[in-house]
């Protein structure tokens, strides 16, 4: 069946190619396509219109929170628009999403993605599902750290993932030993959360950062790569203003979006 998503707030190329997902395909006809949750969807928009295409009605509600639609992106908005630079870059990013992503595959997502380049990321995940995961209709699930118990980085060899191959097997060992327990996370304030996942090897700040931000819905985290760091300097040399606490990472996402795509033209 199709269903229909009416949300002004809601763009989803924004949404798909900021940096924050790496399993979402676009189309020649700009639709969308990619794996979630072990779900296959396609999408498309028409305006603040947006379609899935052949769904699941049982899986609506699973799509529903993955796209945070029980969030108010416009209140997000009027708040930060409080700030003149984030006001500007809440007008030209405001179909951005934060998408509620799978723990794991979030965090080894985001270990991938340390010194890589996104072509090369979605590759190395592509190799990591088509060797681990589960058959899907329209390819393979993301691999569970069960799936993944004993691998050593030798066999991560075909991912081609060089250094970040060890990572990974750190991660994984970590995850099922409940040394690093996503429930535990979950509960945890910002920074005792961002340590317990630090206690991964290769795991910094900036990739703690955005599982927090991405997995947990942690908006307070605010990921800083060098866009970002750059933008920091530029615009925020003594810290974010005011309006942005507590939702320090949707204003993170609009900036980042904002400055790549300025640097871009």
């Amino acid at each position: 069946m199709e269903h229909v998503i009416h949300n002004p707030n809601f763009d989803i190329r924004r949404t798909f190619l900021c940096g924050q997902c790496f399993r979402w395909s676009e189309g020649e006809n700009g639709e969308f396509s990619g794996i979630a949750g072990g779900k296959h969807l396609t999408l498309s928009q028409n305006g603040g219109d947006v379609t899935l295409h052949g769904v699941q009605k049982q899986d609506i509600p699973f799509w529903e929170d993955y796209f945070d639609l029980g969030s108010d992106y416009a209140q997000y908005i009027k708040t930060l628009s409080a700030d003149e630079t984030l006001r500007r870059a809440c007008g030209f990013s405001s179909g951005i999403r934060i998408l509620r992503q799978e723990p794991f595959e979030t965090l080894i997502s985001f270990i991938i993605s340390q010194n890589n380049n996104i072509p090369r990321i979605a590759g190395i995940i592509s190799r990591l599902c088509e060797n681990f995961g589960s058959p899907v209709d329209g390819g393979f699930a993301f691999p569970t750290a069960a799936q993944m118990s004993g691998l050593t980085p030798e066999d991560l060899a075909p991912l081609r993932a060089g250094f970040r191959a060890r990572y990974i097997v750190d991660a994984v060992d970590k995850v099922n030993s409940g040394e690093v327990d996503f429930a535990e996370v979950d509960r945890l304030p910002l920074d005792e959360a961002r340590e317990k996942l630090k206690l991964i090897t290769g795991v910094g700040d900036k990739v703690a950062d955005c599982v927090l931000l991405f997995a947990f819905h942690k908006l307070d985290a605010f990921p800083k790569d060098v866009w970002v760091k750059r933008l920091m300097a530029q615009y925020y040399p003594g810290g974010l203003p005011e309006c942005t606490k507590g939702i320090e990472g949707v204003a993170q996402q609009y900036l980042f979006d904002y400055e790549r795509n300025l640097a871009q033209k």
